[in-house]
Order: C-alpha cells, then sequence, then structure tokens
C-alpha cells in the first residue's frame, strides 16, 4: 500500500480537517467531524441530507452547497454513518420545513437512515427519503428497487437541490424520486483499490481484464473478460442502458460519464466520445453533459456511464446553478 497517510485510522477525519481548513463554506454540527453540513442554512427551505462511507469523493459530502445538499453523514471508508451522525445532521438542517433523506440503495446505509428518520419524527422533524437505484448491472428489469445506487445519484441531487430552492419538501422528494427513476448508470472495473485500515487490494483482476457492471465497492459485475478497444466497451455497456430506455417521443437526456479514482480524463473524454455517437444513433438529444470524478472508489481504475432522460420538469432543474466545495455549475 502506497497511500498518502499518517494513521490509516485517522484517515478520514484527517481528510475531514482538511476540507474544513479549505472551504470555510462547509463545517460539522458540534464536535463531530463527521456530522457535515453548511456554514449557513437557508431558513424556510426544505432540508435535503445524504450520506455514506468514504472513499467516494465528491460522492455524498461533496455535493453539500448552494442549490444542492445541505448536509452530509459521513462514514469510514466505505462505511455507512451512524443513525446518531444522521440525526444530529438532520436536527441541524431542519428550517422548519422537513427533511429529505436522499442516499444509496445498501442494506446499512438503509438501517441507519431509517433509524434517524424515526427518531427525527418523534421530535417534531418530518422526513422523507428517495434513494438511489440506478445501476442496471445490480438487478434485472422489474425488481430495480433491489439495485445499487452508484454516480448516477448525482442527478438526484441535482434536481433535489434545485427544486428545493423554490418548492416544499412533497414536490422535491417527488423530483427527486423522478430523477432517480430515470436515470440509468453501467460500470466497469480496471483495477482494484486499497482501504487504508485493511492495507491490501479489495479484490483482484488480471493486468488484461476489466469486469463490467463492477459496484464501487468492489461488488461482482455482469462479465469479466480481456479488455477490448474503448468503442467496443462503451457499446457493450451502453446497450444495456438503451435497453430500458427509449427516445421516440422523450429525446432530452443528460450524461454523466465518471472516473473511479485513477482514470484519466483524457480517457473518460475517449468513452464520451463513443457514448455520445451511440446515443445520437438511438435518437437521443444530449442537452448536458458532465464529465470527470463525481463518485470514486479510492484508486480504482475504471468508469461508469449514467443516462438521466429528461421531461419538460427535470431539465430546468438539471440546468440550474450550483455551488459547493467539489461542484461547481453555471446556469445554461
Amino acid at each position: 500500500m502506497k497511500k498518502f497517510l499518517n494513521n490509516p485510522e485517522d484517515f478520514v477525519d484527517e481528510m475531514l480537517e482538511g476540507i474544513y481548513l479549505a472551504h470555510p463554506e462547509v463545517t460539522h454540527v458540534g464536535n463531530d467531524l463527521r456530522c457535515f453540513v453548511r456554514t449557513n442554512p437557508v431558513p424556510g427551505k426544505a432540508g435535503l441530507v445524504t450520506g455514506g462511507g468514504s472513499g467516494h469523493l465528491p460522492l455524498f459530502l461533496g455535493y453539500v452547497g448552494e442549490n444542492m445538499l445541505d448536509g452530509a453523514g459521513v462514514g469510514g471508508v466505505f462505511q455507512s454513518p451512524s443513525s446518531e451522525q444522521v440525526l444530529e445532521v438532520t436536527r441541524h438542517v431542519d428550517q422548519g420545513a422537513g427533511v429529505l433523506y436522499l442516499y444509496g440503495n445498501y442494506s446499512g446505509d438503509l438501517m441507519n437512515f431509517d433509524m434517524a428518520g424515526e427518531l427525527a419524527d418523534l421530535e417534531g422533524i418530518r422526513t422523507m427519503t428517495v434513494l438511489g437505484r440506478d445501476d442496471v448491472a445490480s438487478s434485472v428489469v422489474g425488481e430495480e428497487h433491489k439495485r445499487r445506487g452508484v454516480a448516477g445519484i448525482f442527478f438526484a441531487y441535482k434536481a433535489a437541490g434545485a427544486a428545493a430552492a423554490m418548492k416544499p419538501l412533497d414536490e422535491v422528494a417527488r423530483l427527486a424520486e423522478k430523477a432517480s427513476a430515470r436515470t440509468r448508470t453501467i460500470g466497469v472495473a480496471l483495477s482494484p483499490c486499497i482501504v487504508p485500515e485493511v492495507g491490501r487490494p479489495s479484490f483482484q483482476i488480471g493486468a488484461d481484464e476489466m469486469e463490467i457492471g463492477m459496484g464501487i465497492h468492489g461488488e461482482p459485475g455482469i462479465t469479466r473478460k480481456t479488455l477490448t478497444p474503448a468503442n467496443e466497451m462503451v457499446d457493450e455497456m451502453i446497450a444495456r442502458i438503451l435497453a430500458e430506455q427509449s427516445y421516440e417521443t422523450e429525446k432530452d437526456v443528460a450524461v454523466l460519464i465518471n472516473g473511479l479514482g485513477a482514470t484519466p480524463l483524457e480517457e473518460l473524454y475517449v468513452i464520451y466520445r463513443r457514448t455520445a455517437q451511440v446515443l445520437d444513433q438511438a435518437g437521443a438529444r444530449i442537452r448536458h453533459v458532465f464529465i470527470g470524478e463525481f463518485a470514486t472508489s479510492m484508486e480504482m481504475a475504471g468508469a461508469s456511464i449514467s443516462v438521466l432522460q429528461m421531461d419538460d420538469e427535470l431539465q430546468p432543474l438539471i440546468a440550474m446553478g450550483a455551488n459547493t466545495p467539489f461542484f461547481k455549475h453555471i446556469a445554461q
């Protein structure tokens, strides 16, 4: 393991200390560095809370900011935040209009957010929940409720954050759910990653192999095979998305090409080039493009493709400007 570390057990808290020092627009609740919130809550606005394991920056806490989220519970690397931390964040961000929980479909997160929501309700804070379930590799059509939340949850964050600037909690939840339900993601991994406290690769993959559909924690994918040229790889991946999206009537889409931590930006643009060609051939009209690292997996080499099929409600929400320490978006 070659990483810029001190004590592996201190990795998450030292990372958070660095973020707070660099970005005064975010802070923490009380003495718990892992209760991550906006420094200046917006009075009267529905609160948006996410959370999950560290190791995925900018995913989770990186989207706390203007026209995005209001707080995040921060877990250890690939570990859920505690229910107590989620509750503390909920109390802090609640401005009297209720709080939406928006996070990935993982068992630990489900348990801890549900518990926090029950405790918040007892304190008179109304909560609602929307889950990210965009990973087409993790379950079949008809059982979408079993799917993992991966990089495509970014679109749900974007829709919810924009909606919360002007709409009440129920509408924010409805629009976040619509964005989540209309997003499809497929990923591919080329190498493993190393959790600092473990000190060894999370899985093994051959130097000439790739695994399509692997999850962001190393969960098994659909197929492992010899690495193919980029065009062939993208064609195989996009076919999984096109099997669930038709652009005959609703043509407008937003595309996210996400790097998993160790993939050069140049290669992500090679992936986008082919993605754009295939979507154009399928009849889609690309309105918004996001390329970079949006949901990583430590230093894993790989990438994912997410496509949000928009309607007239979602398009202006994705277009709205946003500003967080990790994500800057000029209104389009």
